[in-house]
């Protein structure tokens, strides 16, 4: 193709600059090319949490952000997915121990439906009942920690290791833990997206009351 054609193709298109939430300081995490400011809604940009922080330390945390507002040549983003990366969790796993995982799906105070994924990594060999009560442990702790936080909230509490700590200190007086992560926090559904499925079920509820009083 020749550089006339491809300048002719690329005309009317321009860069827009990729931007994290508020909650992450409105961080510059990329940038994105697009002919119109429609087409540029809805694209998802990964990046790592050191990306953001400048720490390379956090670059085993993977970071997805999803577009949802454009303004001008910026792009403003929302925050859907944190996962750790896969070799580093295989890294963690050693011979003759356990590792106890979970996924959990809660809803945060302001209406988010969030799935969580913590996963404990045990000194040694645990059998099926210690599996479990870590797993209990597990699953008590994030929701009872979705019921106190909003959705920023829940978010900073796994990036900072707050809940991972939170499980640990409970879980290790059932088992010998050598370590506890959260490896995947994913957002489901919005508070809109939430009300719309729960008015919807609602409507099939009526119908089958209704189904019923004709019988």
């Amino acid at each position: 193709m020749s550089e006339r054609s491809v300048s002719k193709q690329q005309s009317g298109k321009r860069w827009y600059t990729l931007i994290a939430p508020e909650q992450f300081d409105r961080t510059e995490i990329g940038s994105t090319f697009a002919d119109e400011p429609e087409k540029v809604y809805g694209r998802t940009v990964e990046v790592t949490l050191g990306d953001i922080t400048g720490d390379q330390g956090e670059n085993n945390t993977k970071l997805t952000f999803k577009v949802n507002d454009v303004a001008s040549d910026a792009a403003y983003t929302e925050f859907i997915k944190h996962e750790l990366a896969r070799d580093y969790v295989r890294s963690l796993v050693r011979r003759g121990a356990s590792k106890v995982d979970v996924a959990i799906t809660v809803r945060t105070t302001d209406d988010y439906r969030v799935q969580l994924q913590p996963v404990a990594f045990t000194t040694k060999k645990a059998d099926r009942s210690q599996e479990q009560a870590v797993r209990r442990v597990m699953i008590d702790l994030v929701k009872e920690a979705a019921a106190e936080r909003t959705f920023d909230e829940l978010v900073d509490s796994v990036i900072e290791g707050r809940l991972s700590s939170a499980i640990y200190g409970e879980a290790k007086t059932i088992y010998p833990l050598r370590r506890v992560e959260v490896q995947k926090l994913t957002l489901e559904a919005r508070p809109e997206e939430v009300a719309a499925e729960e008015e919807a079920a609602v409507d099939v509820d009526e119908e089958d009351v209704a189904v019923d009083d004709e019988a």
